[in-house]
């Protein structure tokens, strides 16, 4: 490598802006760099470097009068690319002048040096600039000085944008390649850099893809891997619809916390409540409980208002507001049913704002002038429907238009707010009659305590004004319009609370420091000298007494006053008019946030695809992305219930949702925190785990306290939507704290279970079963995990072998692709595939390796090796060895035969197409959808990967679906053969030799399935002919210890019997070609036959085991003869001693067992006692 020449540029052209674009589309600018330094590779021996500029016409190359010019792009759009130059036909060809070595001070090759053809170096890079697309003609440019300390241009594949989503480019390292100097060394290690950590292009940045593991750690004639992210980092669905959405289109509207969320906030909060109700409320529960009761609220918003902060500084925040906080802290589950109640909250909350606003006109209006005579409901009707037209229309118009009108809307409402505090300040005698006397201790002390009429109480007060506070979320809702969501949501909603919190304390003190609680309006009602003695209310001080119009009957009769005027705010103020348009403020400005916030919401909902057939809502328009065909959706709903024009029901079901999600809110922040995930580091500071815990309790506590029926409801349709979601399991991973504490819970129990010692009552079948592929050999994978579900630990082991060099990403992609084909079909097991020269040493691996603390196999079960005489015989050493092994290292073994076969891979070749890795997307929907559909329903169709393949999409652009030929036709049906309900029949145990008790406990925990509870156990032992009873009762003795049902005891008098002639001679056949024959030949000659082909059998080993050979014969006649037409046979397996018994004799022995029977399980524990009968 070389170094660049280091240009020196003049005072007038010095520091220009200077760019570099990672994609065609995308511009990263780096401004104020002095000099540029480019370093080019130098394959070549010599030590010269060739420049060439492309991007422009040849003969403008590199000025060397000003400086380095480059011919290209504009300043702002400058890309150089170090690309490939090919060799040169021969040295004589190339032009004196492009061969430079460019050292500190060289000058660059002159203007109009032109390299002749095929002169360019092969190996070496050239400087290729792209062209503006814009088409203009490119200035000169000189370039900036050198890259900061350090700064490493990626590779082609890292220069990734992810702008559009989709586009991904691979490159191989040692082509094309960004080669620069990282702290003075020639590497394309990445400096740390924050692009890389993006999912998706968004409003922040590029994506840039670093240089993978495999660019730089493997070998250089090893071609990489493909990935299309580094780390793993795989966009689901859902995060692919973000990427394209995030790609937004110039111009979008974008708020800052001022505009986006504290005014939003502000005016949602402070609703119609604050000029109709908050009076009222002070005359019911006085100065105190009303302060009481406004702190309280305040005290649920401003925990959640922090909980909420928390949440949205941790980490990129995108639209959706309570919905895509929930969701992505707390899972799919609890943010889907939250999400949906939430928009439909938001919804119905438009038509109660409009519905109050239209009531408010029709009292304008006044009984003279109504809409329709006598007809008040359809004049709110009619008032409503117009109002929502217009909201709609201003919606839809923008959120830059509604955004303006929000704060129009805010500023008639801080005037009305400041119209009432000047007025309360200026008593006017007219006033008095209507109980406004100005500011007076006296008043002040009488209002003090509560004075609760009728039905109502403090708790029933607080439900009255508790939706008043129900506004905090109006700002992050729009969580996706928001320029900086982590900033602008903590700081504006807890702002707004503090605001509206002080004014709502301020007008409750002021209402009851100048307003009597009763008055009649007459000003007649005047006191004389003479009574002021005996009056005792607050009104006498000012010479009024309204006492008359209280009953001694505990009823009341006044017109004016805080109890019974909802209007005494208008009488206060200065100018009535302006309360009144603070009334219309407030009811507008509430109904255009909801009607903007439920559409964002539900939008943010339909992209992530939760509820099926919502997709249609998720498409948005213009430059913002607006959700118009949400805005339709809202605008009907909100019609729909405005015409109903009596939402006295519906209110607190409403303010019931809101405290839902506050709820949950605060909820998330506890688990969160309690899950300890090291990704949870939220940049705002000040929130604790059990203060939002509190709040959780206090929002379900309001909750009940506002409406208890409305809180029940509300649960159970958050529990439905929830029970839903979590069975449809979206396909979404958004690293939620469920994850995380799941994780945490799992290690804790796995340390806390490891510290136990393990006892024979707690005894577990934890099977490492040797399918290979999972889906390779369903027969097996289904018997085991009938008896492991819910029971023990199952891992499908998979030797890989081969001659190649191990694909180890390969492995890693097909442990995870097919895990989830297990957890797809719904089987409860984990895929653990290794990579070793030959099947017996990967076995080993896996007994040793597989596992983790007590969640460790303990049984080894592999299929029988049915085609074991057609084969290389080392195949069948190596077979016999795994058995060896797995008891060398205290394993109990089971080898599974079904007389139709295990393998079905090789029907439809799926071993090779699931193998290999995937090279186009559609692959990986085959794997997902193999077969097994309905795992736990009685299904009679034979369904397995060849079927499932051939019907999938992917597979019928290629090629037609083949009909099998009756053999493996009769391979299918057998391996579906345990997925069915079995009928009812018998699993007969031959449980021959006492191995600790394994035999006996696999088919009872079997029959104690679903599937296999109308199978009975039969058990059969070995005995004597004059001892038969006897050990029948032993036997019975000893089952009914257990406490292991049973139908019958046989017990097998004649097992000692000889077997038949013609099976000894069908047995000596077979074995023939595998007998050593030593005496045949030289002693020499047969010791090193054996030595090189150990499995053979030898004269003296057949002798010597001929009892146990014959033995093995005559149980294959026994078993024909008791047990042809059991569903399953569970029997001894037959010990072979390691070293004495050759592996031939071995296999032989299963193979005559076992031939020509009903599925069978040959078992054999480790000889420690699996089964006791102590409590």
């Amino acid at each position: 490598f070389s170094l660049c020449s280091v240009y020196n540029v003049s005072e007038a052209t010095s520091k220009p802006s200077f760019s570099i674009r990672s994609s065609p589309h995308v511009w990263t600018t780096f401004s104020q760099f002095g000099c540029t330094a480019f370093l080019l590779e130098r394959i070549s021996r010599r030590s010269s470097s060739t420049w060439v500029a492309s991007g422009a016409p040849e003969n403008e190359g590199l000025a060397g009068n000003t400086g380095l010019e480059i011919a290209g792009p504009t300043p702002s759009s400058s890309r150089f690319q170090v690309d490939l130059v090919a060799e040169a036909a021969s040295a004589a060809d190339k032009t004196p002048s492009t061969d430079s070595t460019l050292a500190s001070g060289d000058k660059a090759t002159p203007e109009g040096s032109e390299p002749a053809a095929g002169g360019e170096a092969k190996g070496r890079f050239r400087v290729v600039n792209f062209m503006d697309p814009s088409g203009a003609s490119p200035p000169e440019v000189v370039p900036a000085e050198g890259f900061q300390n350090g700064d490493t241009v990626m590779s082609e594949g890292s220069l990734h944008s992810s702008t559009g989503g989709q586009h991904h480019y691979h490159y191989d390292t040692h082509t094309n390649t960004y080669y620069l100097r990282t702290f003075g060394h020639n590497t394309i290690d990445a400096v740390p850099n924050i692009d890389f950590y993006r999912q998706s292009a968004a409003p922040l940045g590029d994506k840039l893809i670093r240089p993978t593991l495999s660019e730089l750690h493997d070998e250089l004639d090893k071609e990489p891997f493909e990935d299309g992210f580094a780390n793993g980092d795989e966009l689901s669905p859902a995060e692919e619809a973000a990427a394209k959405e995030a790609a937004e289109p110039k111009g979008a509207v974008k708020f800052g916390w001022i505009k986006g969320v504290l005014v939003r906030c502000m005016l949602n909060i402070w609703g119609v409540m604050l000029f109709i109700r908050m009076s009222w409320i002070v005359g019911q529960a006085g100065i105190v409980l009303s302060c009481v009761i406004v702190l309280m609220a305040t005290v649920v918003t401003t925990i959640t208002g922090l909980s909420t902060s928390a949440i949205a500084t941790n980490g990129f925040v995108r639209g959706g507001g309570a919905y895509y906080l929930i969701s992505r802290s707390l899972g799919p589950e609890f943010g889907g049913s939250i999400g949906l109640i939430f928009a439909f909250a938001n919804a119905v909350a438009v038509a109660m704002y409009v519905v109050g606003f239209a009531e408010t006109v029709v009292e304008l209006l006044g009984v003279s002038h109504p809409i329709l005579p006598h007809d008040e409901i359809n004049d709110i009707r009619i008032i409503g429907t117009i109002t929502i037209i217009l909201l709609l229309g201003i919606s839809m118009a923008g959120m830059e238009w509604e955004a303006k009108a929000q704060i129009f809307l805010l500023v008639v409402l801080i005037t009305a707010i400041f119209n009432y505090f000047i007025g309360s300040f200026i008593p006017l005698k007219s006033k008095e009659s209507q109980g406004f006397f100005g500011y007076d201790s006296a008043i002040m002390m009488e209002n003090m305590g509560p004075d609760f009429r009728g039905t109502e109480s403090f708790f029933s007060v607080f439900a009255i004004f508790f939706p008043a506070a129900t506004g905090i979320l109006a700002g992050a809702n729009i969580s996706g319009d928001l320029s900086d969501p982590q900033l602008a949501i903590p700081r504006g909603t807890l702002l707004a609370i503090l605001i509206t919190g002080i004014v709502y304390l301020g007008v409750a003190i002021s209402t009851g420091s100048c307003i009597v609680r009763d008055a009649t309006g007459n000003g007649n009602d005047t006191l004389s000298t003479q009574f002021m003695a005996n009056c005792t209310d607050a009104a006498c001080k000012f010479g009024y007494d309204f006492s008359y119009c209280k009953g001694d009957d505990g009823h009341y009769n006044c017109r004016y006053g805080l109890q019974n005027d909802f209007q005494v705010m208008s009488i206060v103020s200065g100018f009535s008019p302006i309360i009144t348009a603070g009334i219309f403020s407030a009811t507008l400005s509430s109904a255009l946030a909801s009607l903007v916030s439920a559409p964002k919401v539900f939008q943010a909902l339909c992209k992530d695809n939760i509820y099926p057939g919502l997709e249609m809502f998720a498409k948005g328009y213009g430059k913002n992305n607006e959700p118009l065909r949400g805005y339709i959706l809202t605008f009907c709903i909100a019609l729909a219930f405005i015409l109903i024009a009596q939402l006295n029901i519906i209110a607190p079901i409403i303010s019931n949702f809101f405290l839902a999600s506050y709820a949950l809110i605060n909820f998330s922040v506890f688990h969160a925190s309690l899950a300890n995930s090291p990704g949870w580091r939220p940049s705002f500071k000040f929130y604790n785990m059990w203060v939002s815990l509190a709040g959780a309790v206090l929002c379900c506590v309001v909750m009940f306290v506002i409406n208890w029926w409305a809180a029940l409801m509300t649960n159970v349709i958050v529990m439905g939507l929830y029970i839903y979601v979590s069975y449809k399991k979206p396909d979404v991973n958004w690293g939620s704290s469920t994850q995380a504490l799941t994780y945490h819970q799992a290690l804790t129990h796995s340390l806390h279970l490891s510290s136990v010692e393990d006892h024979i009552k707690n005894f577990r079948p934890q099977c490492l079963v040797m399918t290979g592929y999972p889906n390779s050999r369903p027969a097996l994978l289904h018997l085991v995990h009938a008896f492991t579900k819910n029971v023990g630990l199952m891992i499908c082991g998979h030797v890989r072998t081969g001659s190649r060099r191990p694909n180890f990403k390969e492995l890693s992609n097909d442990q995870t692709r097919y895990q989830r084909w297990l957890l797809k079909n719904e089987t409860k097991a984990f895929y653990t595939p290794v990579f070793a020269d030959d099947m017996r040493q990967g076995t080993q691996y896996l007994l040793q390796a597989a596992g983790l603390g007590r969640l460790r196999p303990n049984t080894l079960v592999i299929g029988y090796k049915s085609d074991w005489r057609d084969g290389d015989m080392m195949n069948v050493e190596t077979y016999i060895h795994m058995i060896h092994d797995a008891f060398d290292f205290q394993y109990g073994s089971v080898v599974f035969r079904l007389k139709e076969g295990l393998d079905v891979s090789h029907i439809s070749e799926q071993d090779d197409l699931l193998s290999s890795q995937e090279k186009t997307s559609g692959m990986k929907d085959v794997v997902v959808s193999i077969d097994m559909k309905d795992s736990d329903g009685d299904s009679s169709k034979p369904l397995s990967k060849a079927t499932s393949v051939q019907n999938s999409p992917a597979m019928q652009k290629d090629k037609s679906p083949q009909r099998l030929n009756v053999a493996d036709q009769r391979l299918l049906d057998a391996s579906q053969l345990f997925k069915r309900k079995q009928g009812k029949g018998t699993v007969d145990v031959w449980w021959l030799f006492d191995d600790g008790g394994l035999t006996l406990l696999i088919p009872y925990l079997l029959t104690n399935k679903k599937k296999w509870k109308d199978c009975k156990i039969r058990v059969f032992i070995g005995g004597k002919i004059n001892r038969i009873d006897h050990d029948r009762r032993a036997m019975a003795t000893l089952l009914s210890k257990f406490r292991i049902d049973f139908s019958d005891i046989n017990v097998l008098g004649d097992i000692n019997t000889k077997p038949k002639k013609e099976n000894v001679t069908a047995f000596e056949e077979m074995i023939e070609p595998y007998r050593l024959n030593e005496d045949d030949m030289e002693q020499d000659t047969a010791e090193a036959q054996k030595a090189s082909e150990p499995w053979r059998i030898t004269d003296n080993e057949l002798e010597l085991y001929r009892a146990k050979t014959n033995r093995q014969i005559r149980l294959n006649e026994l078993l024909k003869e008791h047990s042809s037409t059991a569903n399953l046979i569970v029997m001894s397996m037959p010990l072979a001693r390691k070293g004495a018994v050759s592996s031939a004799l071995y296999m032989s022995w299963l193979e005559t067992l076992s031939k020509d029977l009903p599925p069978l399980l040959l078992v054999r524990g480790n000889h420690q006692s699996v089964l006791t009968f102590y409590s």
